[in-house]
């Protein structure tokens, strides 16, 4: 399904935004999770810069590891997954099934607009 040009230039900026706000979740489960300062700062820069490592090199538009598409879709559940358990962990479940949802939602567009294009070029 190709979407016009309009809905697909907003899925592409929530997108993105999803993409910041699960680096934001995860970053706030690290700073929950322990009681020591240091480890809370450890956490809250590692689990987003881990994150955002995997995703620049498998999932970003212009990843550094061309992958298939569902080695793409792989990250994007792992990293979202990740951030939505985040949000569990932060006692928010109704904000993690909110950010599951949009991003399933989000992603199923993106992939089939992809797929779309990718059967039109060929």
């Amino acid at each position: 399904m190709k979407l016009p040009a309009p809905l697909r230039v907003g899925n592409e900026g929530l997108a993105f935004l999803l993409e910041l706000a699960a680096l934001a979740a995860l970053a706030w489960w690290g700073w929950d999770s322990a009681e020591n300062v240091a480890l809370r700062l450890l956490l809250a820069v590692a689990a987003p810069a881990v994150a955002a490592v995997v995703w620049g090199l498998f999932a970003a538009p212009k990843a550094r590891f061309r992958v298939p598409l569902a080695g793409v879709l792989l990250v994007k559940a792992l990293v979202f997954g990740a951030a939505a358990l985040a949000l569990l962990g932060v006692d928010r479940p109704v904000w993690a099934a909110a950010f599951a949802a949009v991003a399933l939602v989000n992603t199923a567009l993106a992939t089939a607009d992809r797929r779309a294009a990718m059967h039109r070029d060929a």
